[in-house]
């Protein structure tokens, strides 16, 4: 036997060790029909299932082109070859990407479908028909994945994927009768065009997501960036890139977004820690509730907000809060400025905006507030608001104090 030979036995063993069984073996290849795909590929994972395991995504030159409706069932993992390619791959003389990826075109079905102990990692979904520069070509796909509806879904990891042309992203959201517990978002990029990357409702046992990216430029390598035109339907949404709501204590580490209508939406029944982040050319950077005093608190630190962009200056907050509840800000500097890629003012209304009437608390530490109109960086309507700063500086450089 030859020692190529031999090293291709070798490989395809250590693959298996490792990844798990190829989805080729089980009938899903590039050359099949979008249903036949399904159709294996679910069948596959439904005889994992039982034992638990894992279905490697063998990277190929084609996508594997496939329909949705696929429920990924308790103990099973969908792992492929590729880390997150956050500007895409690209095929040699084809425009598209290559590696471990779904094709998809179905739009009437939820790619996928997740239960309880599953993972997924190392995959790049392409909607291979969506458009880049057309608002009124825009496709309305349902979610790519999905929590499901059947019962409660506990312990979900998804890793190191890339998602080009999805409508929305991760939708995350349970309910009051069957909720979602310790779900993990990493290292996973995109740019929906409903501007909902990862929306979670209904959580109770802290869910986190780390190391997120939402750009315009995710197909930038095989298909361009998204236009202006698009950026701007986006924005119109009116959505947030991140959105928390009946979560307990979420754990949000280095997440970025970029022309989407908001950063990141933190419901009145939620709480817990935002660090390390950017929301770039918004309208609203974070927008903070709370429905009691007790434990609808957050502590935010060491970000910067752009909000340039919006129907009208007056739209334009980097921060709102709204409600009851404590909210510590450290370190968050807003400025804006004009950016081509997107239609905006260049500056925002104010730094932050506190609304409603209920016992808001507000602690800010070494704050940085520039580039906003309104003749202070804090538009105070709640009368029963109670406000400290220390350390924070405003558009003219000089100490704020309230």
């Amino acid at each position: 036997m030859k020692k190529t030979e031999i090293s291709l036995i070798l490989s395809i063993l250590f693959i298996g060790l490792i990844n798990g069984q190829s989805i080729v073996e089980f009938g899903v290849k590039p050359s099949n029909s979008p249903e036949l795909n399904t159709i294996n590929l679910q069948k596959a994972i439904d005889g994992l299932s039982k034992k638990g395991g894992t279905l490697y995504v063998e990277p190929t030159e084609e996508p594997y082109h496939i329909n949705g409706g696929i429920i990924l069932k308790r103990n099973v993992s969908l792992v492929g070859a590729n880390a997150a390619t956050p500007r895409g791959t690209k095929h040699p003389t084809k425009p598209q990407p290559v590696g471990s990826v779904f094709k998809i075109t179905d739009k009437d079905n939820v790619f996928i479908t997740v239960e309880s102990a599953t993972q997924i990692k190392g995959i790049q979904f392409w909607y291979s028909e969506q458009t880049t520069n057309d608002p009124s070509k825009i496709i309305e796909y349902p979610a790519t994945i999905k929590l499901s509806k059947e019962g409660n879904t506990l312990g979900v990891s998804l890793n190191n994927l890339t998602f080009y042309g999805e409508y929305l992203t991760i939708d995350f959201a349970a309910s009051k009768g069957v909720i979602s517990e310790l779900l993990t978002v990493e290292h996973c990029y995109g740019y929906p065009l409903s501007g909902i990357f990862i929306r979670i409702d209904y959580c109770y046992d802290i869910p986190r997501i780390l190391h997120c990216h939402v750009n315009p430029a995710i197909r930038r390598e095989f298909a361009g960036d998204n236009s202006k035109e698009i950026i701007d339907a986006v924005i119109a949404k009116k959505t947030f890139a991140y959105s928390i709501e009946h979560t307990d204590n979420a754990q949000l580490v280095d997440v970025f977004t970029f022309g989407t209508y908001g950063g990141i939406y933190l419901g009145g029944e939620s709480y817990g820690q935002l660090t390390n982040f950017n929301f770039d050319c918004v309208t609203i950077g974070i927008h903070k509730k709370g429905n009691n005093s007790f434990n609808r608190n957050w502590q935010i630190s060491q970000g910067s907000i752009v909000a340039n962009t919006g129907a009208s200056i007056q739209d334009i907050h980097p921060i709102i809060i709204e409600g009851k509840g404590h909210t510590s800000l450290s370190n968050v500097e807003a400025f804006s400025g004009n950016n081509p890629a997107v239609t905006n003012f260049g500056v925002s209304y104010d730094f932050m905006t506190v609304k409603g009437n209920g016992k808001a608390t507000i602690s800010m530490f070494g704050c940085r507030m520039r580039n906003y109109t309104a003749k202070e960086p804090l538009t105070v309507l709640n009368k029963n608001a109670i406000i400290q700063t220390f350390g924070c500086i405003d558009k003219n450089e000089e100490v704020f104090k309230y």
